[in-house]
């Protein structure tokens, strides 16, 4: 290593830096270690005055089987993957043409239209709630799985996002696909999409978590049980099951959390450049 990088490593401002980001990542990560300290405990150590991650007594057999039988958590489990996926593959089909012709195509409006885009990226999802509720409501697709599904189906974000990756692809591509006879939706089926794929990964991962974790919407639109989400699931089972059993509602917590972790884990190389491959422009 040489001793300019050396001494960049070693200056003051490298080193403030990498402090930062390590008490931010802490803090970040203390509920968590909590949660899943919880979990394991018995109820008379999750009151005590002293904190300590590994109990006196193991209780989490316990606390985790309650979590997974008294209340149908795997039902909600799958309602979230259902939801997610479907969330997701709407998504993309909606805007990965809206974002190609955005980033590629000409027509009257387009800076109103993507300026129109840059204002929904800044308004809260909830405030749209009553007259989508009321939309739900006079189309009769209330406590259904349509209900969660259809106020996400257009993403802002997702358009945004797509359209910055799009305009990193050179034009020669599109000219070239032109000659070649592929109409405009060919083109971004069968080479914006594939070329994307970083792109689209990390959008999948910030729509999953985002709407896996989602309780607002679900908590007003859905009444039936075999319909609610894991959030709203795990309402329902500290409500009617555990009570102030909060052992085994820390293990039903954990155990939704879990598949999120994981799958980021596993993607985050495709995050990563899913998020950098459009900042050029």
């Amino acid at each position: 290593m040489s001793t300019s990088a050396t001494h960049g490593l070693g200056s003051p401002a490298a080193i403030t830096r990498h402090a930062i980001l390590l008490i931010t990542g802490a803090l970040i990560l203390i509920p968590f270690v909590w949660m899943v300290s919880l979990s394991i405990k018995p109820p008379g150590e999750i009151f005590h005055a002293s904190f300590s991650f590994w109990p006196k007594q193991f209780y989490g057999i316990e606390n985790y089987t309650k979590a997974l039988t008294e209340a149908p958590l795997p039902r909600y489990m799958l309602n979230g993957v259902f939801v997610c996926t479907m969330i997701v593959a709407a998504q993309v089909l909606v805007c990965a043409p809206a974002a190609y012709a955005l980033a590629k195509l000409e027509f009257p409006g387009k800076n109103l239209l993507f300026a129109m885009v840059l204002i929904a990226l800044i308004l809260p999802h909830e405030v749209l709630s009553l007259p989508l509720f009321i939309l739900g409501y006079q189309i009769g697709v209330l406590n259904t799985y349509a209900a969660l599904v259809f106020p996400y189906v257009v993403s802002p974000f997702g358009i945004f996002l797509f359209r910055q990756f799009f305009k990193t692809i050179p034009d020669d591509v599109i000219h070239a696909a032109r000659l070649d006879g592929l109409s405009e939706l060919a083109i971004v089926w069968r080479i914006m999409v594939p070329m994307a794929l970083p792109a689209i990964i990390a959008f999948g991962i910030f729509s999953v978590v985002g709407h896996w974790n989602s309780l607002f919407w679900p908590l007003i639109a859905v009444r039936d049980q075999n319909l609610m989400p894991p959030p709203l699931g795990i309402m329902a089972f500290k409500n009617e099951e555990a009570g102030n059993d909060y052992g085994p509602l820390m293990a039903a917590s954990t155990i939704v959390v879990a598949p999120l972790i994981i799958a980021f884990l596993s993607a985050q190389r495709w995050f990563v450049e899913g998020l950098t491959g459009g900042a050029v422009k």
